[in-house]
């Protein structure tokens, strides 16, 4: 396949780093980074093996033309750029594959490109990009994806094989959503605690929204060596859960032990929106928690300790 690849950061780096070295005609669309991966190509470090590979690149969208495959991995911060970029990649046949976190990508992805060409992605996966070019892969890697508002097609089962030809489990899903809300038990506490207890556990606790910075933030590690963070993490996925559950779809309370154990695994794991705080980049705020929060109160489930973690990213928020 023809791919492209909108959004370069540590996710579309691995995951096209990994359809290259599979040999598809994989196209980076860079802008900060363009001459030293021009140069150097894309340098995977990853306990499964190094690699290296050297994809094509490029600054503009119209140099890429149209692609079989357009893989977003922006920063949903970024959203506001799918009319400018995406237009000159699609051709009659051309998919549409978020990868981004969160709820409300899909939304705004179908709204450029329509319905029939988008596609939505969950990644389970711990990884960063260390410099450019250069992409630590720590564990995991799976790829989740469906149909936007659709049954799955043909051409979801093709790319979902030709992603796990290149290495990376892959599975579909009937129900994108569903899984959305499934990783958002998981993003929402350590993405956001780990960002929030900057401020303190007492500011969390209270949701303060004249919160500031005073310390550094918690890996994931530490967030579950502490009690008081252990339960604030536990707390924060069963609102999670019992909002799923009230929007129809089928979560289990167990869910949240299985998350918590597998992130045990992880080690010292910091997870992407810690990394853009540190960096003073805008926070996912927007689809990683207040629209969540926004589906839960219009069911009427109450999220106390969600409602105090928005208020206080909100607030730390560089932007």
């Amino acid at each position: 396949m023809k791919i492209a690849v909108v959004g370069c950061g540590a996710l579309g780096s691995y995951y096209g780093a990994k359809l290259c070295r599979d040999g598809h005609g994989v196209h980076f669309l860079v802008r900060s980074d363009y001459d030293v991966v021009k140069r150097r190509g894309v340098k995977v470090l990853s306990p499964e093996g190094d690699f290296h590979v050297q994809p094509r690149v490029a600054r503009a969208s119209n140099e890429i033309g149209p692609c079989d495959l357009v893989i977003i991995g922006l920063k949903a911060t970024a959203n506001s750029e799918f009319a400018s970029l995406l237009p000159p990649l699609a051709g009659p046949n051309t998919a549409f594959l978020t990868l981004q976190n969160g709820l409300g990508n899909e939304e705004q992805l179908a709204a450029v490109v329509g319905n029939e060409r988008t596609l939505g992605g969950l990644c389970f996966v711990c990884i960063n990009r260390i410099e450019p070019g250069v992409i630590h892969h720590l564990a995991h890697g799976r790829i989740v994806l469906g149909e936007w508002k659709r049954w799955p097609e043909p051409r979801t089962h093709d790319i979902a094989s030709a992603i796990r030809h290149s290495g990376v489990p892959c599975e579909v899903s009937d129900n994108i959503v569903r899984t959305h809300w499934e990783k958002l038990v998981w993003n929402i506490p350590f993405n956001g605690l780990g960002v929030a207890s900057a401020a303190g556990l007492e500011a969390v606790v209270n949701g303060a929204t004249d919160s500031v910075a005073s310390q550094a933030c918690l890996t994931s590690d530490r967030l579950l060596a502490d009690p008081r963070w252990e339960s604030l993490v536990r707390e924060l996925m069963l609102e999670t859960i019992h909002a799923a559950r009230a929007l129809g779809l089928k979560l289990d309370e167990s869910l949240a032990q299985v998350q918590i154990d597998r992130t045990r695994e992880m080690g010292a794991y910091k997870a992407s929106t810690i990394i853009d705080f540190e960096r003073r980049q805008p926070l996912e705020i927007e689809s990683l928690f207040l629209e969540p929060l926004r589906q839960a109160r219009a069911v009427g489930v109450a999220a106390p300790r969600l409602e105090a973690l928005c208020r206080v990213l909100t607030a730390l928020n560089p932007t």
